[in-house]
């Protein structure tokens, strides 16, 4: 017979996989970053008003060079922290900006329209709210102060704060902050870098080239963009723009990818090599295998990051917010358009800006929020969205040149950051009290049907855990194994359910593969083929399919005319599962549930033991 592939109907979307951003681990960091830099905005605030504050001016004068021969470079260490060490602070944010564009939340368009469009509100309509305090003079020109968001106070005041559920506002906050953040850079580099000189920019563009060719290196690909990078930051210093970009252009041309399959299995097999027979070159082959089965992009971020948010983002703090809060200098702040401005557009336009964008998102339907999400929760946000530190301090340094007006402006933003918290604070525990949010995912939708589900062990067995996965998949636990360890260890005290979530984005053959294991269901070989599928997850196109289900014992003429022919019984039981996970907002495959409760963590045969023997100790 004629085996022609089956036209692939598809009437719902799917997300991509995406790399968790709400583990306990990150949530702890985060915190702590932002209590250590609220503890050195205090130092610097205390010591530049105690006897010693002649003392802190001195510190940020002081010199630090460099000579070889007769040449010599020298900088203030203020400028050190602001030109030098906070490009590491600009990396970060272009890593994360790449990474969110590629694999993370801003890959699916109709959920990150709102955030993104809100994002660009707050963004336009605080300086609008500036220009109108400050239309002409000097003052006008430090309109980019009121721009920018900081996102590791805007973090950890929402841990403070603890609103009910608080994962889907402050996913949404982390995109917008994102977005947010391109648009801060774009606004540094456009509008706040003078004494533009072309020679060094032109060298400047043959290294970014040398840049984007790097990937391409066979090895020693880190010391290559380490050196390249810092010829970068050279020739911007040198051509007039603000040194900091170098950061930002490293890291967008710095590739960014999602675990696959092969570069895992190659790891395993040199750790196996190594255990066998342990000596320094087979060490050195299963090293470089791990750190090359995770992108450079996500490597950085874990060794950079943290000395970004607890070494420098804290010195930047120190070196720049030690503002002189005497008579003087606050009365000079009451009275000038300069500090108001900054207030208002923190915290006025901010707030309208952000809230009357996703107003207008959802009620044109150009834009989607995330299950859970409303209207008040996000207004809670964008109170708290007028916290602006980092960024708006660093562009006070380089937009204003007076020392009494940088005063001004820094008391602005302080001022601002604290009412933006109490603003926020009041916005959430007024919601949550008014109209408490319900959780979203925490909890199986669907009640267990072994007559309909995909189901092994005992019907009434006491634990149960269900699986949402797609065939192509390299994680997920019928891949791995690790489901059938768990089996092993529970016999038939386990019930496992598998249910249906192609993600076609990352997995393009997902849905197809799903379909096959669906037609031979109905021969009562489901899992014989899912065996097949997962043993072949290379090669699922629909010819390699046929092959499996004949593999798996498939009457092959009932398998096609079911597949083609009969396509509506076996594509409503893909989208019934499918339709059922973007209920619950699942965005990643393997997604599992141990006795009815959303598992968050791990998925190793060990660690999905270790859950099903806690949950059963939390039952007697």
């Amino acid at each position: 017979m004629t085996v022609t592939e089956p036209a692939t109907q598809r009437g719902f979307p799917l997300r991509p996989s995406r790399l968790s951003r709400g583990s306990t681990t990150n949530k702890t960091s985060d915190n702590t970053a932002a209590a250590l830099l609220l503890t050195f905005t205090l130092i610097a605030i205390l010591w530049a008003n105690s006897p010693w504050a002649h003392a802190y001016s001195t510190l940020l004068e002081t010199e630090v060079g460099l000579s070889l021969g007769e040449h010599h470079a020298a900088m203030s260490i203020q400028h050190l922290v602001n030109d030098a060490l906070m490009t590491f602070f600009f990396f970060i944010v272009g890593l994360e900006v790449t990474r969110e564009f590629t694999i993370g939340e801003l890959t699916d368009r109709s959920r990150a329209a709102v955030p993104v469009v809100a994002a660009i509100a707050g963004l336009v309509l605080p300086a609008v709210v500036f220009l109108a305090f400050n239309p002409s003079g000097e003052d006008a020109q430090a309109w980019g102060v009121v721009i920018s968001t900081d996102t590791a106070f805007l973090v950890g005041a929402l841990a403070i704060i603890k609103p009910v559920f608080p994962a889907r506002v402050r996913l949404f906050l982390l995109t917008l902050a994102v977005v947010d953040d391109v648009g801060a850079l774009c606004v540094i580099a456009l509008f706040y870098s003078d004494d533009i000189s072309i020679a060094p920019l032109v060298v400047a563009v043959v290294l970014l080239v040398a840049l984007a060719l790097v990937r391409f290196l066979p090895k020693a690909r880190g010391p290559a963009y380490a050196v390249l990078g810092v010829g970068l930051w050279i020739a911007l210093y040198l051509g007039g723009v603000h040194p900091t970009l170098a950061g930002v252009a490293v890291a967008l041309l710095i590739p960014v990818f999602t675990p696959e399959r092969r570069p895992v299995e190659r790891a395993v097999e040199q750790i196996r090599a190594f255990r066998q027979s342990p000596n320094s070159q087979y060490a050195r082959a299963a090293s470089r295998s791990l750190q090359e089965s995770i992108s450079i992009n996500e490597r950085l971020q874990t060794t950079v990051g943290p000395i970004v948010s607890f070494g420098i983002l804290p010195l930047f703090a120190l070196v720049n917010a030690g503002v002189r809060l005497d008579g003087q200098s606050i009365g000079a702040a009451l009275r000038s358009p300069l500090t108001w401005g900054i207030v208002a557009g923190l915290v006025i336009g901010k707030f309208i800006g952000i809230t009357g964008a996703t107003w207008f998102m959802r009620r044109t339907g150009l834009g989607v929020l995330a299950p859970g999400l409303t209207l008040r929760r996000i207004m809670g946000g964008a109170a708290l969205s007028g916290i602006g530190f980092t960024i708006s301090l660093f562009i006070v340094d380089i937009a204003i040149t007076d020392p009494g007006r940088q005063d001004q402006a820094r008391i602005g933003v302080l001022a601002a950051s604290v009412l933006a918290f109490v603003f926020g604070w009041a916005i959430f525990r007024i919601t949550d009290w008014l109209s408490p949010p319900e959780p979203v995912g925490l909890h199986l939708l669907r009640p267990i049907d072994v007559e309909r589900d995909h189901a092994r062990g005992r019907p009434d067995a006491p634990l149960t855990l269900v699986e949402y996965g797609d065939f192509e998949c390299p994680f997920c636990s019928r891949a791995t194994g690790s489901i059938d360890e768990v089996r092993a260890h529970f016999g038939d005290e386990l019930l496992y359910v598998w249910r249906h979530f192609p993600l076609e984005r990352s997995h393009p053959r997902a849905f197809d593969a799903a379909r096959a294991s669906e037609a031979a269901a109905l021969q009562g070989r489901f899992w014989e083929m899912a065996h097949e599928l997962f043993a072949h997850q290379d090669d699922l196109e629909w010819s390699d399919i046929y092959r499996y289900a004949v593999a798996a014992g498939c009457d092959i003429e009932r398998f096609d005319a079911d597949v083609r022919i009969h396509s509506s019984k076996v594509l409503h039981r893909v989208t019934d599962d499918a339709e059922d996970a973007e209920a619950m907002d699942l965005n990643a495959t393997p997604t599992l549930f141990v006795n009815g409760k959303r598992h968050r963590g791990p998925w190793d045969a060990a660690s999905l033991i270790r859950a099903l023997e806690e949950s059963r100790t939390a039952r007697l």
